[in-house]
């Protein structure tokens, strides 16, 4: 009986470390992104906000060769391939969180959207991300002269 109490006591801390919440703050230094800023003639401040996670190159890892991915995968169990499928999910929801958080300090850091922003297109998969969006004031001739030049 002591035996199944041990088993019953790892799975339990197995769980509870699998069930932890995911932060964002995991991909810290981890991506790079693109703020640009478009101000059209009647004053309305566009931008695009792009982020990608950076490479094993970018970071100085080596990355495996593609082909040894495909032979490793082939050796993979059905059930660690489950596995491997629903943690992607879970980077996939912490990722599209990354590229909101990141959205939102670089508008608090720049300042350019005064009054909150609309999102026009939002466009996230595995590794890359994209926002497109319009903020709700219009531009200033500080605006102007700050933002005419591209982040």
């Amino acid at each position: 009986m002591p035996k199944y109490s041990v088993l019953f006591v790892g799975f339990l801390l197995l769980s509870a470390c699998s069930s932890a919440p995911i932060e964002p703050e995991a991909f810290a230094g981890q991506f790079k992104d693109r703020f640009s800023t478009s101000i059209k003639g009647e004053g309305i401040k566009l931008f695009t906000y792009q982020a990608k996670v950076a490479t094993a190159t970018d970071r100085g890892i080596e990355d495996p060769l593609p082909h040894q991915q495909r032979v490793n995968r082939r050796r993979q169990d059905a059930r660690s391939y489950a596995i491997e499928q629903e943690r992607r999910q879970e980077q996939l929801e912490l990722w599209s969180r990354q590229v909101d958080l990141g959205l939102q300090k670089t508008i608090d850091m720049t300042g350019y959207c005064k009054d909150g922003y609309i999102v026009l297109n939002r466009s996230v998969s595995e590794g890359r991300g994209e926002v497109r969006g319009e903020c709700n004031d219009g531009a200033t001739e500080e605006d102007i002269k700050k933002f005419s030049r591209n982040f």
